[in-house]
C-alpha cells in the first residue's frame, strides 16, 4: 500500500513513472485493464442480462452484452441491466488483481478515474488496491448519462478533478478510450 503524498514511497511512485505523466495538470486513467484486472466472469454477466430481457418478454438471443446495453433504454431495462451488471462488476472488483500501472500512484497532479464499469466496481477495486485515497474523481459507466466512447463521462472526470481536458492526460487500454480522448480533446496515451 502506498503512504500519503509526501512520503518516501510516494516519491518513488511518481519517480517510477517517469516523463509518462510530464506536462499535465490532471492524469485520468480506465479502470480495468490499466489500473486493475477485474475478475469478471462476463458470460455469465451476459447470461444473467439475457434472462432479464427475456423475463421482460424481449427477444434476447444471439444479443452480445454491449448490444443489450445499448437495448435497455428503448425497451426501459436500464436500471434493471446496470444492477445485474453491477453486481457481477463489485464481485470482480472485490477479486480483483493490481496492475502494474496503479504502482504509479500517487501523482503529484490530480487524479481520476473514468470507466466503463459501474462507479461502485470502481471504487471497490480502487479501495481494495489502497489507491482510493490519491483518485479524487471517479466516472463510471453509470454515474453520468452516456457512456464511452461519448466524451461526456472523461469531461465529467476532468471537471471533477477541476481541470481542463486539453490540459489533462487519458491512459487506457482500448480503442473505445483512444476514441473518447479523442472526442473529448484530451492527449491519449496506451496503458
Amino acid at each position: 500500500m502506498t503512504g500519503p503524498a509526501d512520503s518516501p514511497e510516494a516519491v518513488a511512485a511518481d519517480a517510477n513513472a517517469g516523463d509518462d505523466y510530464a506536462g499535465y495538470d490532471a492524469v485520468v486513467f480506465d479502470l480495468d485493464g490499466t489500473l486493475v484486472d477485474l475478475a469478471v466472469d462476463w458470460d455469465a454477466a451476459a447470461a444473467d442480462a439475457v434472462e432479464l430481457f427475456e423475463r421482460a418478454g424481449h427477444d434476447a438471443a444471439g444479443a452480445d452484452l454491449w448490444g443489450l446495453l445499448e437495448r435497455a433504454d428503448a425497451v426501459d431495462l436500464r436500471s434493471d441491466l446496470e444492477a445485474v451488471l453491477a453486481d457481477h462488476e463489485t464481485a470482480g472488483a472485490a477479486a480483483s488483481a493490481r496492475l502494474p500501472r496503479a504502482d504509479h500512484l500517487p501523482l503529484s497532479v490530480p487524479t481520476g478515474v473514468c470507466s466503463l464499469n459501474c462507479e461502485m466496481a470502481c471504487r471497490t477495486a480502487l479501495d481494495r488496491h489502497g489507491i482510493a485515497d490519491h483518485v479524487r474523481s471517479v466516472v463510471g459507466r453509470d454515474s453520468v448519462a452516456t457512456y464511452k466512447p461519448d466524451p461526456e463521462p472523461l469531461l465529467a472526470t476532468f471537471d471533477g478533478l477541476g481541470v481542463a481536458p486539453a490540459d489533462g492526460l487519458f491512459v487506457g487500454d482500448s480503442e473505445r478510450d483512444a476514441a473518447t480522448a479523442e472526442r473529448a480533446g484530451v492527449d491519449f496515451r496506451w496503458a
